[in-house]
């Protein structure tokens, strides 16, 4: 379901798809190609969230800022399944673990990498090209050319699913 709050209308570019269990309020910008999952949330009531073009929110994920500010997801980013993402700014090319958190202000850089169920606190900073993982995350490698292309083509997949889930997802119904 997408809603309007208080004058606060959504923004989703044609090319994005939005699970009809999703739920987008407010003050939120969906780009390009994006794929939002069902159940996730992204709520812009008092603050507002962007994700960039080739992005995907995957599904049960919570998006939300603090009055007043933005959460901020760069171009090709995946978030994980169950994942919260609060008053962040993810990079571009940035991957986030199934049931992580970022919390606010945090940032996490280009193509870095958080792993399942890690936690990046309140204005932790990830680098570019960094594995972080653990309660609060914490570096522990850094990102090679094989990663990337794995992940490249990953995201392709998510990127081709905003327009096959449009063409191709449809509703059973119990004879």
């Amino acid at each position: 379901m997408i809603y309007e709050f208080e004058g606060r209308i959504p923004d989703i570019d044609p090319t994005a798809y939005v699970s009809e269990n999703a739920t987008v309020i407010g003050k939120v910008k969906i780009g390009k190609e994006v794929w939002i999952g069902p159940g996730a949330v992204l709520r812009g009531d008092y603050g507002e969230i962007e994700v960039g073009d080739y992005s995907a929110i995957e599904d049960n994920c919570v998006i939300h800022a603090r009055p007043g500010e933005k959460t901020f997801i760069g171009q090709h980013v995946t978030i994980g399944h169950l994942s919260v993402i609060h008053t962040g700014r993810i990079r571009d090319w940035a991957v986030i673990g199934m049931g992580s958190t970022v919390s606010d202000f945090a940032v996490v850089g280009v193509w870095a990498a958080i792993g399942e169920g890690a936690v990046v606190k309140n204005r932790q900073e990830i680098p570019d090209e960094a594995i972080a993982v653990g309660v609060p995350a914490k570096v522990i490698g850094k990102i090679d050319e094989d990663y990337k292309k794995l992940w490249t083509d990953y995201k392709h997949n998510y990127n081709t699913f905003s327009s096959r889930y449009k063409t191709n997802l449809k509703i059973m119904r119990k004879p």
